[in-house]
This record gives structure tokens, C-alpha cells and sequence, in this order.
């Protein structure tokens, strides 16, 4: 009675261990920005091959989306799409998650011995995020996955086969830890047969406002918020921020201003304070910009007409400007007489 009732619950344990890692829902709908329809592209081109895929780009810009909207377009939509963060887990713990364990492993295992990440995967996605910080140890073992589609558990003496696609993805110089000998060249030519890389948010300004409109449609039921867009004034803030988080931060930015926002509109003073101060410190820095820059221009003036002996048609020419635009330069910089 008692070995059937263990088993009764191995058998739930592991559903809903099932259950739990099969949450990719992820659709192109998703992939917000004039500047990703290529990547929406090549999801669909790549989508049903078996191929590994990397995916690069700074903390934040959403490469989970990404290898979410693979699987979901893929053959194994109906089987597991399994997370891993290789940097959230000890290294002394990470075999054991990535493989299991064998009954009586070690002093203290479950007893019947526990599934692995990609025992939990089979047919299905997993998804290593991070997996530039695997320990190079780690490293050789998911090569043979790789290379041969199977492992041991430990403390397992026969390998378990299986049927998995490998998505990975970093925030890290890969070719560079390649080296300095910090990860292996073998695995990252087994991982990075698909490349995609996602630029950060500074270098696609065009893709602000669309994103952030998409994520005050997801946060309004949440929120139980009625937000209908972002007022010209927010959305100039907006565009000049340099979002170091990225779509994340974007996403917390809102998130913060939706509970704060009393109309239909997010405005300015809904904005976080400390969003305000980095725009203005950007506002104050492109001022001193400019002041250097006027400086420089009328000092090229003064010494122009001085070459020229006051002359301004030839100082006007010795510019490449005209004579009316070096008479309003002048007027600018207060050098003319009387």
C-alpha cells in the first residue's frame, strides 16, 4: 500500500513539474516593432527545423519571447517548453537539474530518483538561458546531449535518450569567453547554428512607442486599469530616455505610472521620479553639448573674418556659406558692430 501510494505521488510530482514547465504561449503578436519584422521572418523560417538556436542581446531585451514564439510555431508546440537559468543555479546542484538523479544517488536523493530538465523536455524545447555562466565542467556534458541526443542520470550506469530542441541564449561576449578559454569553441558551434541578435532598446527608438503601447494592453486587466495610450508629452520622455533595462525596465516604467494614472492617458507626472531625473540630466547634458558646440562655432568666425580682414564675402566663402547665413551667425554671437 505504501509503495503504491509513493508512486501515486511520483507520478503527480512529475505532472505537475509537466504542467509547470509547459507555459510557452508566446505568438509573433507578441514581437512588438517596425525594426523586428525580420526576426519575426526568420521565427517562422526556423520554427520546424531541429536546429539549435542562440540568441544574444543585453538583460532585458526579451530573448525568452523569442525562443518562446520558436517553440510555439514549432512541431513541439504541444510538448514541454522547459526554462533553465544557468546562472540562478549553484553549480553543485546544476547536473541534478539538468539530469537528474538515480534512486540512491547520493544521501538525501528522493527516493525512486528524480527527472532532469531534459528528461522533462523530451519532443519538447528547453530553453538555457544564460548559459554563457555554465561552469566549463557542465559544459562537456551538454555537449554529448548535443552530439548524441542522450545522458546519465547521476549515479545512473545506462544514458537516457532524448528528443529535444536546444534554444539558448546570453547576455555575454561568447566568442570572446571562447578566447580566453572560458567556453568551449566545440559548444559554441553546436549552440550557435541560428543566430539571432537582439539590438538593445537605445538603438531601435522606433520600437518605444509600439512596445510600450503593447504592454499597456497586457497590464490594463492586471492593473484593472482602463489606459488608452500614452500622452505626446509622455511619449517624448519616452523617446529620450536611454532604457539601460531595456524592455524590461519599459515594462517596470509603466507599470509604475499605470498605478498612479487618474485619466485615460499615461502623462508626464505619472512618470517615476527617477525617470525624470535621468531625462533630465540627458536634457542638461545635450545643453552643455550644444554650448560647447556654439563656442566652437563662433570662434571659427572670429578667426575667418580675421584671415580675411573683415572682409565677410571672403570669410563667407573661406566658411562655405553664404553671406547671409554668416550676417545671421554673426547676429547670433553677437559680433556685430554697434
Amino acid at each position: 500500500m505504501f509503495q503504491t501510494s509513493h508512486l501515486i505521488a511520483e507520478l503527480n510530482s512529475y505532472r505537475e513539474e509537466f504542467e509547470r514547465t509547459n507555459t510557452a504561449s508566446a505568438d509573433l503578436d507578441s514581437i512588438v516593432g517596425d525594426s523586428q519584422k525580420l526576426f519575426k521572418e526568420m521565427v517562422l523560417r526556423i520554427a520546424g527545423s531541429p536546429s539549435t538556436v542562440l540568441i544574444t542581446g543585453e538583460s532585458g531585451t526579451g530573448k525568452e519571447l523569442y525562443a518562446q514564439a520558436v517553440h510555439y510555431y514549432s512541431d513541439r508546440s504541444n510538448f514541454p517548453f522547459v526554462k533553465v537559468n544557468c546562472a540562478a543555479i549553484p553549480e553543485n546542484l546544476l547536473e541534478s537539474e539538468l539530469f537528474g538523479y538515480a534512486d540512491g544517488a547520493f544521501t538525501g536523493a528522493r527516493k525512486g530518483g528524480k527527472m532532469g530538465k531534459f528528461e522533462l523536455a523530451d519532443k519538447g524545447t528547453i530553453f538555457l538561458d544564460e548559459v554563457g555562466d555554465m561552469p566549463r565542467a557542465m559544459q562537456a556534458k551538454l555537449l554529448r546531449v548535443l552530439q548524441e541526443r542522450e545522458f546519465e542520470r547521476i549515479g545512473d550506469t545506462k544514458p537516457t535518450r532524448v528528443n529535444v530542441r536546444i534554444i539558448s541564449a546570453t547576455n555575454t561576449n561568447l566568442p570572446a569567453k571562447v578566447d580566453a578559454g572560458k567556453f568551449r569553441h566545440d559548444l559554441f558551434y553546436r549552440l550557435n547554428v541560428v543566430h539571432f541578435h537582439i539590438p538593445p532598446l537605445k538603438e531601435r527608438k522606433q520600437d518605444i512607442v509600439p512596445i510600450a503601447e503593447h504592454i499597456i494592453k497586457k497590464l490594463n486587466p492586471k492593473l484593472k486599469q482602463n489606459v488608452i495610450g500614452i500622452s505626446s508629452a509622455s511619449k517624448e520622455l519616452l523617446l529620450n530616455y536611454d532604457w539601460p533595462g531595456n524592455v524590461r525596465e519599459l515594462g517596470n516604467v509603466l507599470e509604475t505610472a499605470m498605478n498612479f494614472c487618474q485619466s485615460s492617458y499615461i502623462m508626464p507626472h505619472d512618470l517615476p521620479l527617477f525617470f525624470h531625473q535621468q531625462v533630465s540630466q540627458l536634457h542638461e547634458s545635450q545643453l552643455n553639448l550644444q554650448a560647447a558646440l556654439d563656442r566652437i562655432e563662433k570662434q571659427t568666425i572670429i578667426q575667418a573674418l580675421n584671415a580675411a580682414g573683415n572682409n565677410r564675402g571672403q570669410a563667407s566663402s573661406h566658411l562655405g556659406i553664404s553671406r547671409t547665413t554668416l550676417y545671421r551667425l554673426m547676429k547670433k554671437h553677437g559680433l556685430l558692430d554697434g
